[in-house]
């Protein structure tokens, strides 16, 4: 039986299931008629396999408390070797309710309150907030956008900004979230030279691993060097991958032993023990069965940027688009319409009725910018840009 869940085009409701990017505009201060393409999850159904492996699980009944066995970890562990060429060990896997809470635990685990911990804006923004919520400082190494449209490493900057504020804990976005950069191994060596040269842990966020495009090859950070490893925590989810983000699971890979034991037990300390049931069946389902449907949602979303790129091309010349070498999230500079940021949000959000992610919350880099999301069917994709076209020619 082959996968049944592969019709992308189709358009699914989801206003009235509490769902986060739909229903709670209003509440968030947003007019309830916008149309969302914000927060990281995708308007596609799962694979099939999945749902089969949740109404299997559902019609048992029973929801106690659950661990994994040999199984979930093949499952991951194949996946990760097959797509990523890492061979990962089973004392590695650390289970978290999702990448966040990992990085939250990592920061509490190995730095100490008034630390500095080192983040290269425009960057996810959580990064930001668990550090300063744990009253860290956040010290960033801005990306730099060069003149082939695509944003770079000030490695300069990167050893004096580690050197100015004895930096101890860097946290990567591997590929990078919003300005979908997917780092060349020259890169990564680079920083890892750098962080192994001043004793600085990675926290590699690797959650859009699944999701790169052409040419481009996601390469894992810890698997680069045997040296890495050793300074390296990877945090994986198929939550993105499979569009799973409310069944709360994630793998985090920790080889060095004495650091594995820290975060575990900054982990105990938090009160947290066993995953979400369903979301332990959902990932192994996935990671085992899910192959056909992955490659199908990227031949959808390369469709959907060579869409979004023609029709901007053609119709808003004055917004350009940063070509994403990976990630669903696509960076887009507004900065030819000549708007003040708060000229742009309004502009976004009461005359385009559009709900993206405003680029000034990625930092100070990213003001002038705003963050989409294209997992969606073409048709919403569509009728966003028609929107904003709209909104567009009347501010001209």
């Amino acid at each position: 039986m082959g996968e049944r869940n592969l019709d992308f085009d189709r358009i699914i409701d989801r206003r009235n299931t509490d769902c986060l990017k739909y229903d709670f505009a209003k509440r968030r201060g947003k007019p309830e008629d916008v149309l969302p393409l914000w927060v990281a999850d995708m308007d596609f159904p799962t694979s099939g396999y999945v749902l089969d492996a949740l109404q299997e699980r559902v019609a048992h009944g029973i929801f106690g408390y659950t661990e994994i066995g040999d199984s979930y970890f093949e499952a991951v562990a194949g996946w990760m070797e097959r797509k990523h060429g890492w061979q990962v060990k089973q004392d590695w896997l650390v289970k978290t309710p999702g990448v966040v809470f990992g990085l939250a635990m990592a920061v509490k685990a190995f730095t100490k309150k008034g630390d500095s911990i080192l983040i290269q804006q425009p960057v996810y923004y959580p990064f930001k907030e668990v550090i300063e919520d744990n009253d860290r400082q956040v010290v960033s190494s801005d990306l730099v956008l060069g003149s082939d449209n695509r944003y770079h490493i000030d490695f300069a900057d990167f050893e004096r900004k580690i050197i100015e504020n004895q930096v101890k804990l860097f946290i990567l976005c591997s590929p990078h979230n919003p300005v979908g950069r997917v780092w060349k191994r020259e890169e990564l060596l680079k920083i890892g030279d750098l962080c192994l040269k001043y004793g600085v842990l990675v926290v590699s966020d690797e959650i859009h691993q699944d999701f790169v495009y052409g040419e481009n090859k996601h390469l894992v950070f810890a698997n680069l060097a045997p040296e890495f490893e050793k300074i390296s925590i990877t945090c994986t989810s198929p939550a993105k991958t499979f569009n799973l983000a409310g069944l709360q699971v994630s793998n985090l890979f920790i080889p060095d032993s004495k650091s594995r034991e820290v975060f575990c037990k900054q982990i105990a300390a938090s009160g947290y023990s066993q995953l979400n049931t369903l979301g332990l069946t959902a990932g192994e389902a996935a990671y085992r069965f899910g192959e056909e449907w992955h490659n199908g949602v990227i031949d959808y979303l390369e469709q959907n940027i060579i869409y979004l790129k023609s029709y901007l091309n053609q119709e808003l010349p004055e917004i350009r688009m940063i070509e994403p070498e990976g990630t669903y999230l696509v960076w887009l500079d507004f900065r030819g319409l000549g708007l003040t940021v708060p000229e742009l949000e309004h502009m976004i959000i009461h005359k385009a009725k559009l709900w993206l992610d405003s680029g000034a919350i990625f930092g100070a880099a990213g003001e002038g910018f705003q963050r989409i999301n294209i997992a969606c069917p073409r048709a919403t994709l569509k009728q966003a840009l028609e929107q904003l076209k709209q909104a567009v020619k009347e501010i001209g």
